[in-house]
């Protein structure tokens, strides 16, 4: 139990320098932002200390003269014997009137302002006072000085919520268990850090009227020395609100008779009641380390100023944009502010990752949301899909990333090399954009193979024959100088197809043509389908150039289904007697008039 010198020397205490061990207590000189040393490396800073109480409005569910009453109290001189004094309250008269104002006011010995309820008779006995701060405060007491007796049994209960719910702090009672159903003087352990505890220390008090209650949320609480590392004792000092609960006076004997009261044979009528000239509740504003004042909001409503990246009315979560770390309370050691995410000026929000954090050795977690300039990734520190970065230019520059522009027929996809832009290219294509054919290949009209080899032909590949390379002219004679169309040249062959040639290769005595047929005219025997196809040619025909076949061409091919064919050579066949020519778009209507007379039977006539 304190006396009105242990609070003074405990005020003292609370008040020490910044190498005092209580975690309430403030840096001596105060820099020019002391939430920032003269590095402007950020440190813990927290606001003065103040009597929380002063000038608050208390909301008490008694208040004496209303009507006008006189009530009476023994007051103790040293060692003399005590005498009765009584006095009038009436609320309509200033100077003799008792509000609850005058709990918290200035107090001064030498103007004595006293709150006091009214007369007690019969039960129930309780008056409650009940203190509103307004907003988040870490305690370190409460007081209560009186000008009535002590009460014989008192609770003290606080808010975190702004009196949405109550938790007991502190009960006094000489019947602590009848009372309030708690053990006399129980030891305070690590395990009931939080809880409230009851004692009847201010019952033996001297003097009886006029003394002081105070109450010290962290005295003999094991954590206290750590407080920084106690949430358990961080949250048993946080309140919004404090509750002062009288449930019992003091019941003291008979009043004796003296002075003039002594014309009185019976003298006054004993009378109880509560009288409270000061009530204070020492501490800080809240603000977890973060700030070095509070301040008032245009709405009257008190927050604190905060710094170190961090908002809100206790400085208890980061700013916008300030993830990379999760938010802490500031400590002695370490000011743990809120740090910005990386994200290379690409995005402008950010979420915080716990699992990132923790494999970033609890570093970084921060990740980058709705990159912009066409950037990605966690940090926007790469090209998204599509785009490569440009060297020439940092990171951070809006222009860092250049879109690939690949060819939409050349390149085998969109994405291209993230630091040099080549695009992934189709076989036998180059360029960056996979826009040009490769050295040794000739473009095609496939999409699917936009460029095909060149095929390489030397006679001496030929097997010999009885008619050498140099007969070329009477081995090919009948086609020559008759390359022309007609209605009897096409009843004369057994198919008339359009194909596109591709790719080729040598099997043996024989080229293989990998073609597409474009259009079918005329397909005598098994029916042809448009498609991918093998067109066989020998190598002496095709070394005479009878037929003449480029790569990447269309050709109309007019041939016979007779001839050297075998399992292992399915597909068409062309030799010097066919009609291949370069194909030309005006055909396609003469070609379809010679489909329509077949089936008519001319070409049986022709």
């Amino acid at each position: 139990m304190w006396s009105f010198r242990n609070l003074l020397s405990l005020l003292t205490v609370f008040q020490a320098s910044s190498h005092s061990p209580n975690p309430f207590a403030g840096p001596q000189v105060t820099p020019t932002d002391p939430c920032y040393d003269e590095t402007g490396a950020a440190r813990r800073c927290i606001p003065e200390f103040i009597n929380a109480a002063f000038g608050q409005e208390v909301s008490v569910s008694s208040i004496c003269g209303r009507p006008a009453s006189r009530s009476c109290s023994l007051v103790e001189r040293d060692d003399r014997p005590a005498v009765r004094s009584c006095q009038v309250c009436d609320a309509s008269d200033p100077r003799h009137a008792h509000p609850p104002t005058y709990l918290t006011d200035l107090n001064s010995a030498h103007n004595l302002t006293c709150w006091q309820s009214e007369n007690l008779q019969g039960s129930p006995l309780n008056v409650t006072l009940t203190l509103s701060l307004g907003k988040k405060f870490e305690i370190t007491y409460v007081s209560l000085q009186f000008c009535s007796p002590r009460p014989e049994s008192l609770a003290i209960y606080k808010s975190m919520d702004y009196g949405r719910t109550w938790t007991p702090y502190q009960f006094y009672s000489s019947q602590c268990r009848r009372m309030y159903n708690r053990p006399n003087k129980a030891a305070i352990t690590k395990q009931n850090e939080q809880e409230a505890l009851c004692t009847d220390g201010h019952t033996d008090l001297f003097p009886l009227s006029g003394g002081l209650i105070a109450f010290s949320t962290l005295d003999g609480r094991p954590s206290g020395k750590d407080f920084d590392s106690s949430p358990v004792l961080q949250d048993w000092v946080t309140v919004t609100d404090i509750r002062v609960v009288f449930s019992r006076p003091q019941h003291t004997r008979a009043l004796p008779m003296s002075g003039r009261e002594s014309e009185d044979p019976l003298g006054p009528p004993a009378t109880y009641y509560y009288a409270v000239g000061d009530f204070q509740v020492g501490g800080r504003c809240k603000c977890n380390g973060h700030a070095s004042r509070c301040v008032r909001e245009k709405d009257g409503k008190l927050v604190c100023e905060c710094k170190h990246n961090t908002e809100g009315p206790e400085c208890d979560r980061c700013k916008p944009f300030h993830y990379d770390r999760p938010w802490q309370r500031a400590t002695a050691k370490e000011a743990n502010e809120c740090l910005p995410c990386n994200c290379n000026l690409h995005a402008r929000r950010c979420r915080f990752n716990m699992e990132l954090y923790k494999l970033s050795g609890r570093k970084s977690g921060g990740v980058c949301m709705n990159c912009r300039h066409n950037t990605a990734g966690r940090h926007c520190h790469y090209c998204k899909e599509g785009f490569y970065r440009d060297m020439a230019k940092p990171i951070t520059h809006r222009r860092a990333c250049k879109a690939c522009d690949c060819h939409p027929v050349g390149a085998a996809g969109k994405t291209c090399n993230q630091t040099t832009g080549q695009c992934p290219c189709k076989d036998g294509v180059t360029g960056i954009t996979c826009n040009r054919c490769a050295k040794g290949y000739q473009q095609s009209r496939s999409p699917v193979a936009p460029c095909i080899k060149i095929p390489v032909i030397k006679p001496t590949a030929v097997i010999s024959t009885t008619e050498e390379p140099a007969n070329c002219d009477s081995y090919c004679k009948p086609l020559k100088g008759n390359l022309k169309i007609n209605m009897k040249k096409y009843c004369k062959k057994d198919y008339a197809v359009q194909v596109s040639v591709l790719d080729m290769e040598t099997v043996g005595d024989w080229a293989k043509f990998s073609v597409n047929l474009a259009s079918v005219y005329k397909s005598r025997g098994e029916p042809l389908k448009r498609g991918d196809h093998m067109l066989w040619v020998h190598m002496k025909d095709l070394a005479c150039k009878c037929p003449r076949i480029h790569m990447g061409k269309r050709f109309l091919i007019l041939g016979t289904t007779e001839g050297p064919t075998s399992p292992e050579r399915p597909g068409l066949l062309a030799d010097k007697n066919s009609l291949v020519i370069q194909w030309r778009d005006i055909w396609t209507r003469r070609l379809r008039k010679f489909q329509r007379k077949e089936k008519k039977g001319k070409c049986s006539k022709a």
